[in-house]
């Protein structure tokens, strides 16, 4: 079982807003998550970046990829 850090996308429609998940890559984007590690609102400006950098860094160490867009949430932090 190889894990992600993906997006999951929660709001209403054209108003989006993005939970940073831990998921099995095979998941659903919405689907059921192993962990939530922070939040990313692009509808605010600047765009709102909360992430557990210490959740984040153990998942990383257990060997879990990052997707494009996350890996470019994680090089701003």
């Amino acid at each position: 079982m190889a894990v992600k850090l993906k997006l999951t996308r929660l709001g209403s429609k054209k108003h989006p807003f993005y939970r940073v998940v831990a998921a099995n890559d095979q998941t659903a984007r919405d689907g059921r998550p192993l962990e939530f590690l922070g939040y990313y609102n692009p509808m605010t400006n600047p765009p709102d970046v909360k992430l557990n950098a210490e959740k984040i860094k153990a998942w990383l160490d257990r060997g879990a990829k990052p997707t494009e867009t996350v890996r470019s949430l994680l090089e701003h932090m």
